[in-house]
């Protein structure tokens, strides 16, 4: 096939935009583009958005400004959150050629010839339908990083969380069939990527919504009890799961698996239930309280991660210190840290209560350094366990890296016979920069 040119990618945000970008990719090179680095010069630069905070809004003019910058003739894309937010917006920006909301992406390749054939233009395109048009599903996955890939197997979110602006932005929760989940496992595997990190907006409300005309049913369970008999994938790793979604029976499979590593990220938001209670979570302390006791039950060396945000409307010092305390009593292993950012058209942007954001900085910080001491604590509670590492192909200051099934970054001296190999030995010790180091005792054939 004749090369059409150049194309570039840059994904702001979550996982789950990095899957959907590496689709993008796919359908451009089905094109005849050459995918290169958002670096490079290009003739096509796809830009996908995040609107979960102000700063990600912000990153977008600054990356958009450097694709005009790298080439002042290349078309400049829109894709993503902030796309179908504020589409507007983004076509106001210096060099934006065209804006694609939550549906018009996956047709990225024929919005792309229309622009390529529409000479007389003289302002942006914008194709960006209702966000409750978006009854449709596209799986993705995405393989860059060669020994890890992201699939999707989920989109969309049916929760009023008062902060977030993400039922707005993708629309109402819907899922992939399970057959096509395991026919894109297949395709990650045969490919040699030994690990597989499921990822969606909200994963373990899995198998609602409609994959076209055809209603499925079937569970988070039911997905990855399938996903542990396929051949080929050494680790399965769920990412982010809503704690009243994170059933006693996912635990207890993940306990017993084959191939689903102990490690899970759980979304707490606030450890004061007069916060969650604003916020309009599913679930209070107690709750949350229970699923890691049940991780800890039956995983003891369980990674648990969880993801809090600081400073929402109605935090008082009080709230705060009870959020604190809450966490650091909590048998967990490490935080996400988010400080509060007010999101046009969200509920919680018209309460009372706002702490100034000095007050939430400074709390954050607080939050970080408790987060640096659980994750210290964490790594040191591993020294002398036996452990199975998947080192990444990339070269770091003279070492290999990787992570243990329970999620310790390790560190090894530089020996790329062992890249994307799954080695088995024992955690020495935890270095300075906060590395855990390994003696390999066997590496997988």
């Amino acid at each position: 096939m004749e090369s059409r040119g150049k194309a570039a990618f840059y994904t702001l945000g979550c996982k789950l935009n990095f899957s959907e970008t590496s689709t993008l990719a796919r359908s451009l090179e089905k094109e005849g583009y050459e995918k290169t680095s958002f670096e490079e010069q290009a003739d096509v630069y796809v830009i996908n958005t995040c609107s979960v905070t102000e700063n990600a809004d912000k990153k977008f003019k600054s990356i958009a400004r450097q694709a005009h910058k790298t080439n002042p003739e290349a078309l400049i894309i829109a894709v993503g959150c902030y796309a179908q937010l504020k589409p507007q917006e983004l076509a106001a920006v210096d060099g934006v050629d065209m804006v694609l909301g939550a549906k018009e992406k996956f047709e990225l390749p024929a919005f792309l010839n229309d622009l390529l054939q529409d000479q007389s233009r003289d302002s942006a395109v914008i194709h960006a339908c209702e966000i409750d048009e978006t009854d449709f599903y596209v799986g993705s996955y995405a393989t860059s990083e060669r020994t890890r890939a992201f699939l999707k197997v989920q989109d969309g979110c049916d929760y009023p969380c008062t902060y977030c602006t993400i039922p707005m932005a993708r629309g109402i929760s819907r899922s992939d069939t399970l057959e096509n989940v395991i026919n894109n496992a297949r395709e990650i595997a045969a490919q040699d990527i030994k690990e597989i990190v499921l990822t969606g907006v909200n994963i373990g409300d899995y198998g609602k919504g409609e994959y076209g005309n055809k209603r499925h049913e079937h569970t988070f369970l039911e997905l990855i009890q399938a996903l542990d008999k396929v051949e080929g994938i050494a680790r399965l790793r769920i990412s982010s799961i809503e704690p009243n979604l994170l059933s006693n029976d996912t635990i207890a499979f993940v306990s017993k698996s084959k191939n689903f590593v102990p490690h899970f990220h759980i979304p707490l938001q606030s450890g004061s239930d007069q916060i969650l209670k604003l916020m309009r979570r599913r679930y209070l302390t107690s709750l949350y309280t229970d699923r890691v006791n049940q991780i800890r039950q039956q995983l003891p060396d369980a990674c648990i991660g969880v993801d809090v945000i600081i400073g929402f409307p109605g935090e008082t010092e009080e709230r705060f210190l009870e959020t604190y305390r809450y966490l650091a009593d909590l048998d967990i292993s490490y935080l996400h840290v988010f400080t509060y950012s007010e999101r046009e058209n969200t509920l919680a942007a018209t309460m009372e209560g706002v702490v100034e954001m000095s007050v939430r900085k400074k709390r954050s910080k607080m939050l970080r350094a408790l987060s640096a001491r659980k994750r210290r604590e964490f790594y040191n509670s591993q020294v002398g366990k036996f452990k199975q590492v998947l080192f990444e192909k990339d070269i770091q200051k003279g070492y290999l890296e990787g992570f243990t099934e329970n999620y310790l970054r390790v560190r090894y001296p530089w020996n790329p016979e062992l890249a994307n190999k799954v080695c088995y030995g024992e955690i020495i010790e935890i270095d300075d920069e906060g590395f855990a180091r390994f003696r390999i005792e066997t590496v997988e054939d």
